[in-house]
């Protein structure tokens, strides 16, 4: 294995285990939630969170990308000094795009809450506003940090935020309980924008330690400097079709906040109940698939710099091993997650989550089971769209997903309006849209890295391993217990038969967990000091 590939995987370890743990804490940390503010109090604090996500979105999911590449290519170049001002020039544009963005929220807020169906989510955005700027200049550093391959700073980050919401937002969310569940969800998102300000104040402290090791990096001295506009066209040129594409989704949220309630009522169930099962599947189910979903990020975040290095040194042979690398991991770590999650959905919520009838933990383990087999889909969407992006090519992803998203949003009008599908077509309309995006994503790959899809090495034994498993974890479920603390043993049996079916299958291969094993503390062969 490369350097390159080493530090790929080494990357993806990192932010896939932080990764993993925040997304772990997040759920959890819904559990008291929960008993705190009901369940019609997270549909109130559901239905605030698609509008922030949609502005975040708009405001900083395509520069850090952006930024990655362009100080990556620009060090594959031997050039620190452009990459220091790629860095500058983004740190003043996202600054200001988060300002408008927070600005507009909380001008916005009354308007907002009647759109969103629940006049009483207007304490919510204004309570979470400020995290808009927060999280934009905190993308930027951590764009540059990623460029240089570095994931730590980031993934420490993201624990920050997620711990920080803990302790902060529980306190927060039960002082607004004393005034009313609107306060209650207010309090909530106020301690998210808390919770960014730590992680914001983090990444400062961590460039300004970095700054000493950056500026010793020898530059080449035969190196164009391009003007600061010029960096400026070349970050929109190159994030303004990677935001366009990640802005498919959040607002597809943002339709569907209003949408999905609006459609369950058309199905006849009554407004509470209704506000009640959405707040459950969007608090509890997709709460739960974003746990394994840590892994897509990781591994397009540490695909998109890795693969602009080796276009920048013209290497179009490492370009495609990487590539290859990507896919395979996004199915080896994608399908166990779907299966897995699919057959124990009833179990992790009933440990997880408190229902106040055994029918409403039967609805949503039914809506968990199905909508997990998205987590594959997503992963290889992810995976491909970072390939896509390292790439230049930033506008295939967007428009593939433009096309799943559009289908999406016409199956859950359509199916949720139907009384008997009503909320069961919000997972249907997810496995369409991602099925609809990934497919001319992988033709795309193949086509602009001249790969050769291998299908039964990216795929086939990943999927043998996956099923090997499930035979393991079926008959498990069959012998053992399948509640309370057995559940989690269920969980050990599951990922202990896949790490060794995906061994024994070579799906994965020791060459892949050498770079794991390392960041573990396992010893290399140590080095002999020049006399």
């Amino acid at each position: 294995m490369s350097n390159t590939q080493k530090s790929i995987v080494s990357g993806m370890t990192v932010l896939s285990l932080v990764g993993i743990i925040c997304k772990i804490v997040g759920a959890l940390y819904r559990i008291p939630l929960a008993w705190l503010i009901g369940d019609e109090g997270m549909g109130t604090y559901q239905l605030v969170f698609p509008t922030y996500n949609m502005l975040l979105t708009i405001s900083s999911a395509g520069l850090p990308v952006a930024i990655s590449r362009m100080v990556s290519f620009a060090l594959a170049k031997d050039d620190p000094r452009t990459a220091k001002r790629v860095f500058k020039v983004a740190l003043c544009l996202l600054s200001a795009l988060g300002f408008i963005a927070m600005m507009l929220m909380i001008v916005m807020s009354p308007t907002l809450a009647v759109r969103s169906g629940d006049v009483s989510t207007q304490p919510g955005f204004v309570a979470i506003a400020p995290a808009l700027l927060l999280v934009c200049v905190m993308s930027a550093l951590r764009g540059f940090m990623q460029g240089q391959q570095n994931m730590v700073p980031t993934a420490i980050s993201q624990l920050i935020e997620q711990v920080g919401k803990v302790f902060v937002a529980l306190p927060l969310a039960w002082l607004g309980s004393q005034v009313s569940i609107a306060y209650a969800a207010a309090g909530v998102l106020l301690g998210t924008s808390l919770a960014e300000a730590a992680a914001l104040l983090y990444m400062v402290i961590v460039y300004h330690r970095k700054k000493v090791a950056f500026a010793a990096i020898p530059q080449a001295e035969d190196t164009e400097n391009d003007s600061s506009k010029t960096l400026l066209r070349k970050l929109l040129s190159l994030s303004i079709p990677i935001t366009l594409g990640a802005c498919i989704v959040p607002i597809a949220s943002f339709i569907d906040s209003g949408l999905l309630l609006n459609r369950l009522v058309v199905a006849g169930i009554p407004r509470n109940e209704a506000l009640g099962l959405y707040g459950r599947y969007s608090g509890y189910v997709l709460t739960l698939i974003n746990v394994p979903t840590a892994l897509a990020t990781a591994i397009a975040m540490s695909l998109v710099p890795s693969i602009s290095a080796a276009m920048a040194k013209g290497d179009g042979k490492q370009m495609r091993r990487q590539s290859t690398l990507g896919l395979r991991l996004s199915f080896v770590v994608g399908l166990p997650c779907s299966i897995g999650m699919s057959m124990l959905s009833k179990q992790l919520l009933d440990l997880v989550y408190h229902f106040n009838t055994p029918e409403a933990l039967q609805v949503t383990a039914n809506l968990l089971s199905l909508s997990s087999l998205t987590i594959v889909l997503f992963t290889v969407v992810q995976s491909t769209s970072g390939i896509l992006q390292g790439l230049k090519k930033q506008r295939i992803p967007m428009y593939t997903l433009l096309a799943g998203v559009i289908v999406k949003v016409f199956l859950n009008y359509t199916l949720i309006g139907t009384p008997k599908v009503n909320i069961y077509g919000a997972p249907i309309a997810s496995l369409s849209c991602y099925t609809i995006s990934m497919l001319p994503n992988l033709f795309y790959v193949q086509k602009y890295t001249g790969m050769k899809l291998d299908l039964w090495n990216i795929a086939g034994r990943p999927g043998l391993a996956t099923a090997i498993m499930a035979l393991i974890l079926w008959g498990s479920m069959r012998l053992l217990p399948t509640h309370g603390v057995w559940t989690l043993i269920q969980v050990v049996i599951g990922m202990a038969a896949y790490v060794g079916a995906a061994l024994m299958t070579g799906a994965v291969t020791r060459e892949d967990i050498a770079p794991i094993l390392r960041k573990f503390g396992r010893k290399a062969a140590p080095k002999k000091e020049d006399n």
